[in-house]
């Protein structure tokens, strides 16, 4: 992840998947609940998708809300979540255990405002004093996010939780929280979410991964939901995200090891 410390973010416009929907002949539409984790790569390969007569139509957020979504009985024919959700939700009876294919993983990172100094977050000391520096911290809803999860912890385990309470910024997920950064104009803000949610939101750039002891990888996997009733065109999309003509795309948009 070190080779991507400091890269501008993708600003390339793409389309905005979330509710999209079909039209007269146009592409099939397949629901999808996805970790926003994952939102820059179907919309990156919303031309290829296009292109087997597919489109991507549905929400994108935390894993957390994302699966209160499907249990709540929203419409949904391909999941992605993180490996352990999805196997969980196979072993209910959920998602055809047999179509859980990994995505990859994903670093969750730091991320500043672009055209601001990259602050040195190497280590315990130094990630430490930047965020206590910072005006600003902006990440994902710490009770339903990955990310947001893992950086409160982050923040507890430095002692820094009360003391920065004040200057936190939870935002309901990774898209959001890097989006709101990018719109600052506050001396020394900074942000923490997922790798692939910094390196897609135009106007914030990657600094670096967490630092040990507080680095997490995730690995995302998507699944196809069991009965859904366009299980074909589901497995379809899930092939085009997940197979070999795609590995660029997932490296360069943050998931690694695929």
């Amino acid at each position: 992840m070190s080779k991507r410390a400091g890269r501008q973010t993708n600003a390339r416009r793409v389309p905005d998947l979330d509710g999209a929907a079909t039209r007269g002949d146009g592409p099939q539409a397949v629901y999808v609940l996805s970790a926003g984790a994952a939102r820059g790569l179907f919309e990156t390969l919303a031309a290829p998708l296009a292109a087997r007569g597919l489109v991507a139509s549905g929400s994108f957020g935390a894993v957390g809300a994302m699966q209160e979504k499907l249990l709540a009985g929203e419409t949904c024919d391909l999941l992605v979540l993180t490996l352990p959700m999805l196997e969980r939700l196979a072993a209910d009876g959920r998602v055809d255990a047999g179509s859980i294919t990994r995505i990859g993983t994903v670093a969750t990172g730091i991320a500043v405002p672009r055209g601001t100094p990259l602050p040195d977050v190497s280590n315990r000391r130094t990630l430490a004093g930047n965020l206590r520096a910072a005006s600003e911290i902006h990440f994902p809803d710490p009770a339903r996010a990955t990310a947001g999860m893992h950086f409160a912890k982050v923040l507890a385990d430095l002692g820094l939780s009360d003391e920065l309470a004040a200057r936190c910024r939870h935002h309901p997920n990774g898209a959001t929280a890097m989006a709101t950064l990018a719109a600052t104009r506050g001396p020394r803000t900074i942000g923490c979410t997922q790798v692939t949610e910094i390196l897609y939101t135009p106007g914030v750039v990657l600094v670096a991964e967490l630092p040990p002891p507080f680095r997490l990888r995730t690995v995302y996997a998507a699944a196809v939901i069991a009965g859904s009733p366009r299980s074909a065109q589901a497995r379809v999309m899930l092939a085009e995200l997940t197979g070999s003509e795609a590995a660029a795309t997932r490296e360069a948009g943050g998931f690694v090891d695929g």
